[in-house]
């Protein structure tokens, strides 16, 4: 007959063999978990530029709700089922949000322009505004009284390299000095008020924005023409192949649908106003 040493090595093995089993009929490990479709599970993460601007960000606080894509934002997130104190919000560059890898934000919008280049690297959801680009300038400039395309072609024209406004002085206005790169706008902007440059070119919002606020005595020369290829439309920024870019798409779908999109625009954008388009 076995010991009883021998029968209580043999009972504790087999408790042990028991544990074992139940906890594999339990579940997986948590390491094999299915991941939470958001960079945070209960949270939606939102990112925006370092800083943002008016009109897009009132007073750099994207978390009050204050300017068109911080209420953009809140709006998308509601859509999806989120309470504005389930937003989080996080800090990236331009660059670094349209960047190849991994993001740690759920949707980024810093006036991100859906160009085909751009979505080999990221996924953009369905375009929450479209805008025209604008030549804006300061008084005593060269550019003072411009009035055509043409009277453009000889002076210095900049604007944020990068981005769809610089695109558009290379092809729409292709000045005889070529195109002057800024990394921002607000370099852009100093090197207007600075003479460094005659003219800028940014989206029409931002125009309106710094001719009226920033830049004294700054007018608005003219709208580029679309048919040139200049028209932005601007999207919601997502990691590439994101599991989220179809239902960030239709809550964008859903706010343009039902007029969100729009009233948000004639809250912020100064959407009904305009300016001359440059021939």
């Amino acid at each position: 007959m076995p010991s009883r040493l021998a029968r209580t090595l043999s009972i504790l093995a087999a408790s042990a063999t028991m544990l074992a089993l139940s906890a594999c009929a339990a579940g997986a490990p948590a390491s094999d978990a299915p991941a939470s479709d958001y960079v945070t599970e209960g949270s939606f993460t939102v990112a925006t530029g370092e800083p943002a601007y008016f009109p897009w960000v009132l007073d750099d606080a994207p978390e009050t709700g204050q300017g068109f894509e911080a209420a953009v934002a809140y709006a998308v997130a509601e859509e999806l089922g989120f309470a504005a104190e389930d937003v989080v919000w996080v800090r990236s560059t331009f660059d670094q949000a349209i960047a190849p890898g991994p993001k740690d934000f759920d949707i980024n919008l810093q006036q991100f322009s859906v160009t085909p280049e751009r979505a080999q690297a990221v996924d953009f959801s369905s375009p929450y505004y479209a805008t025209t680009q604008a030549v804006i300038t300061v008084p005593g400039s060269p550019a003072e009284g411009a009035s055509s395309i043409a009277e453009l072609k000889g002076l210095l024209i900049g604007a944020q390299t990068g981005t769809t406004s610089f695109q558009a002085v290379e092809s729409a206005i292709a000045p005889d000095k070529g195109a002057q790169a800024f990394n921002t706008n607000d370099d852009a902007k100093l090197a207007l008020q600075n003479g460094v440059v005659d003219a800028i070119v940014v989206d029409l919002p931002t125009a309106f924005y710094l001719t009226g606020v920033e830049l004294e005595g700054g007018s608005i020369i003219g709208q580029l023409p679309e048919a040139a290829g200049t028209g932005d439309e601007f999207g919601l920024v997502l990691a590439k192949g994101s599991p989220l870019t179809a239902k960030v798409t239709a809550a964008v779908d859903a706010l343009r649908e039902n007029g969100t999109l729009d009233a948000l625009a004639d809250e912020w954008l100064a959407a009904g106003a305009s300016a001359p388009v440059l021939k």
